[in-house]
């Protein structure tokens, strides 16, 4: 590498670097600077120059300092080990890298993505003499107890015959286990590793209608706000409404095979907690650590800004490798707002023309680019797989109306509003009903059809009317007071009040209410909304608000998400039967 010398340091601004005399170097080419070797990427060339963002603190770069060409774009190394590893923006394993420099990143210093010494007990899945093309599975290793990691013909062959193929065993991820034939003629060996660039999306045959719902067993979300496979969604908040905890929710219960948690620019000790935290949760389909099925990139406030701005598109490109294997993979990028100010800043330091509050004007391309790698795909293999982004977005002072949040809202089909009132009185998570919105709504309508029996578009549409007819409500009352409206109106709020707690608050720390079922959610607001109608009809007929409202079992109405387990759904027949007779009996009384 240090042979092919494409320039000198002319100038040094930050993390940015001017280089002249430049007469060998491409866009987008990773170069190492100076003697220390410190990774960086040419981001701009002009009239024998160049611009190159670094990767590192380019402390101690110094005027003259040669720059040294690797003749390739900035990319990720794909391979079996890449599960339940800790990276930092440009995939360097954060473990490897402490116990060579200590807590703090050595300058220079550069470790493989990949364990190249480790041995993976490879099987083979094609015969000597089978036709493969771009992207097919010719083998598979038991990456962890849950995923089966599958060796693909990279992207770049587009068609080959297998000469050679390793038997059965055990290989580190270096050794060749197959030979290929190209059309024309030319021998290939292939190994478990691929190289991709981080800012190309791999290729794929189509990309499919999302059709299937991504369950999070968060109700909130399920049943009012869903979101598919496939799909992107912000999660925008202030400062402490609960962006974080939400997305570690969603990774721990969601129903996707491959969690990638990207921690772009957030605070040092909020980073620690999700490093330390992880390893301890315990995956629910399986019992075994989470980890078994999670990729963290750790890439903290006080690392590089840079590496920051490189981190979403490393995290993405390890998503896509393994949506090509055939696996649904949810992203969680916390947050993309310090992803912007990153690009701010290097903007800014490249002297580039400034937009809206000094974020560069093609923000909103490059945030279009990151959130279209998303959806629900026909791989090359032929599988189905799928990428959903959530994103958090960081408005400060909780502003919407900033750029990063505007231009977001253009580019994803849900909107999670966290509302701050939510947050300060208690009620988590705090996605308000009213600023949230799925345009996911009409493609997920059909499986919720068939798994609640096509109750569920109908009983959703009737409690968001209940939820913005109470709005209305809450105004009058505020003027006038809750006595001047009649009961039937009242009930409406007692109604939308049992539903907030009863339905919409969820307690991560509770064993039977951090997770919901879909079954259990059906039932849940059944139960509530057949509360409504009864409860209206006994009121229509003359029974007093203060009566229905005081029957024991509504009281079971509020604790049923805390008292009922997930699949124990004759309890909620025997809740809804206790129901219809407590409101008939009152009724006939009052009739009387």
């Amino acid at each position: 590498m240090k042979d092919r010398i494409v320039g000198q340091v002319k100038r040094v601004n930050g993390p940015v670097i001017i280089l002249k005399d430049v007469t060998d170097a491409s866009m987008m080419e990773m170069v190492r600077i100076g003697e220390q070797q410190l990774i960086g990427e040419v981001v701009k060339l002009y009239d024998g120059k160049a611009t190159v963002q670094v990767y590192e603190d380019a402390t101690g770069i110094c005027p003259g300092d040669n720059v040294y060409g690797s003749g390739l774009s900035l990319s990720v190394e794909l391979g079996p080990g890449l599960i339940g590893t800790i990276y930092d923006g440009i995939q360097r394993p954060l473990e490897k890298l402490m116990g060579a420099s200590g807590a703090f990143i050595s300058r220079g210093i550069s470790f493989p993505a990949l364990d190249h010494e480790k041995k993976w007990p490879f099987v083979p899945k094609v015969e000597v003499g089978a036709n493969l093309t771009k992207g097919m599975t010719f083998g598979e290793v038991l990456e962890t107890e849950r995923v089966v990691h599958k060796i693909m013909v990279p992207p770049s062959i587009d068609e080959c015959v297998v000469a050679k193929i390793a038997s059965e065993g055990d290989y580190t991820v270096d050794e060749i286990i197959a030979t290929v034939v190209l059309p024309d003629g030319k021998e290939e060996k292939l190994t478990m590793v691929q190289h991709w660039p981080i800012r190309v999306p791999r290729p794929v045959l189509e990309r499919l209608a999302l059709k299937q719902p991504l369950i999070t067993g968060l109700r909130v979300i399920d049943t009012l706000f869903p979101i598919s496979k496939g799909g992107t969604v912000a999660i925008p908040g202030g400062f402490g409404t609960g962006k974080t905890m939400t997305q570690h929710a969603i990774a721990q219960w969601c129903d996707a095979d491959i969690i990638v948690y990207i921690g772009c620019g957030e605070r040092g000790n909020e980073m620690t907690d999700v490093l330390r935290e992880f390893p301890l949760l315990i995956d629910p389909r399986t019992g075994q650590s989470l980890m078994q099925r999670t990729l963290l990139i750790a890439n903290t406030s006080n690392m590089p800004v840079s590496a920051r701005e490189a981190s979403i598109y490393t995290g993405i490109s390890m998503a896509e490798y393994y949506r090509d294997q055939g696996y649904h993979v949810a992203i969680m990028a916390d947050s993309t707002s310090r992803w912007a100010e990153a690009l701010r800043e290097l903007s800014g330091r490249m002297e580039e023309m400034p937009a809206e509050e000094g974020f560069p004007a093609y923000l909103p391309t490059r945030i279009a680019q990151f959130y279209e790698r998303a959806g629900f795909m026909k791989c090359l293999s032929g599988e189905t797989g799928s990428i959903s982004v959530i994103g958090a977005v960081s408005p400060p002072g909780g502003d919407f109306s900033e750029p990063v949040t505007q231009h977001t809202k253009r580019f994803v089909r849900c909107f999670w509003a966290l509302d701050r009132s939510l947050a300060s009185s208690r009620h988590y998570p705090a996605i308000s009903w009213l600023d949230s919105y799925s345009e996911y709504l009409t493609d997920v309508q059909p499986w919720w059809s068939q798994h609640s029996e096509g109750s569920w578009q109908i009983n959703r549409q009737r409690i968001m009317e209940l939820l913005h007819k109470e709005v209305r409500l809450q105004q009058i009352v505020k003027l006038v007071g809750p006595d001047a409206l009649p009961d039937s109106q009242n009930f409406i709020l007692e109604v939308c009040s049992l539903f907030k707690t009863a339905f919409l608050q969820q307690n991560a720390f509770d064993e039977v209410d951090r997770f919901c079922s879909v079954g259990k959610q059906v039932r849940m607001l059944e139960i509530i909304l057949g509360y409504y109608q009864k409860g209206s009809e006994a009121i229509a007929k003359g029974v007093p608000m203060v009566k229905v409202r005081r029957l024991k079992v509504v009281q079971e109405i509020a604790r049923m998400r805390l008292t009922i387990e997930n699949d124990d759904l004759q309890a909620f027949d025997k809740l809804q039967l206790r129901l219809e007779r407590s409101i008939d009996q009152l009724g006939g009384i009052y009739e009387d």
